[in-house]
């Protein structure tokens, strides 16, 4: 219960009613234009909640009973206290000033408060208005959703505050921060892959700093292979197929040469499965190696593949002659043949030379 339901002790229920006729005036009646510059009290007192509110009066030496009222509760008459909140006290009871402190104000105090006054002539009252200012708080907010590209997402933001807070929604991507709308609720139609990611919901008036929450949005989609290339490779070299692929959830991998399946520990093979590409590693091109293979990614939303070709790479250029037999790391059949012919002409240069 607020200040307006602090109650006055059954006996004086009397004590009240004397106080009411002698200010001839019911509480709260505000002080009509044209009349004497006192009692004057604040137009509007406005605090935050949880703080402490002050309400003064400005009266004058004519003034010789005064009161504070809180709608037809008593708070004060003169230097007694009728109120039994211990929040109330009184601050200041002197011939130019009646004032009173309501200490850790909280929403149900909020309301109009009235400062009357008896002078010789007749009784007067002022009244002030106190607001009560709380910071925004989210109650209520969507919980993280995995949804299917295509599909539609409603995510609801609700937040409470005085004065009512405005809720805003924004995309928070790697890409860019894009403002959605400002309203409770965002409803996206078709979302695409490009909109999953999370959204940032902000609660303000301007009261405190902002407030907010996030709500993560998964969207699946089938794999989709961005990348998967050929590769040459010298016989009897490390050789490399790598196909990458993006999916949510991540794609599972299978390779097939022609229209066998590899096997992860095949011999002279590596299959290295990550979230987002699948690497086929030969440690030792053989002839037997060369030819198409086919990079098959999946998830429950679907499937695609793609194919690419391991083939022998040849090279025409020599190289310097590391002795006799010797052969060049990552060399061809064709390089070994040419590296064969070159040899028999040396004995032909050696005899060359003696002419």
């Amino acid at each position: 219960m607020g200040v307006g339901g602090c109650l006055a002790l059954p006996w004086r229920c009397l004590v009240v009613l004397c106080l009411r006729l002698l200010f001839l005036v019911p509480a709260g009646v505000p002080v009509r234009s044209g009349d004497a510059t006192f009692p004057k009290a604040m137009d509007n007192v406005t605090v935050r909640q949880g703080e402490s509110a002050t309400l003064r009066c400005t009266v004058d030496n004519r003034v010789t009973r005064v009161a504070w009222l809180n709608r037809s509760s008593i708070l004060y008459a003169g230097n007694d206290k009728w109120c039994l909140d211990p929040r109330v006290v009184l601050l200041a009871n002197t011939k130019t000033q009646y004032s009173i402190q309501i200490h850790d104000v909280d929403v149900y105090d909020e309301g109009p408060y009235t400062c009357s006054v008896q002078t010789d002539n007749h009784p007067k009252t002022s009244r002030v208005h106190l607001i009560v200012q709380v910071s925004p708080k989210i109650i209520d907010i969507s919980s993280d959703i995995s949804i299917n590209e295509g599909g539609n997402v409603s995510l609801t933001c609700i937040a409470t505050g005085r004065p009512d807070p405005t809720i805003t929604w924004r995309h928070i991507s790697p890409k860019a921060v894009g403002f959605i709308s400002e309203d409770e609720y965002l409803e996206i139609t078709g979302i695409t892959r490009e909109q999953s990611g999370e959204y940032e919901c902000s609660a303000s008036n301007d009261v405190s700093a902002p407030v907010v929450q996030r709500v993560k949005v998964t969207v699946n989609y089938p794999p989709y292979i961005s990348d998967a290339k050929s590769t040459g490779v010298p016989v009897g070299q490390k050789g490399i197929l790598l196909c990458e692929a993006s999916a949510v959830p991540s794609a599972e991998f299978q390779w097939y040469k022609d229209d066998k399946r590899l096997a992860e520990g095949q011999k002279g093979l590596k299959v290295e499965n990550k979230a987002f590409f699948s690497r086929l590693t030969f440690f030792n091109v053989s002839e037997q190696d060369y030819g198409n293979y086919t990079c098959v990614a999946s998830n429950q939303l679907g499937n695609t593949n793609a194919s690419m070709i391991l083939y022998e790479e040849t090279t025409t250029a020599l190289t310097p002659w590391k002795g006799p037999g010797a052969v060049h790391d990552g060399n061809s059949g064709a390089w070994r043949r040419s590296g064969s012919a070159w040899l028999l002409l040396l004995p032909l240069a050696h005899l060359a030379r003696q002419f």
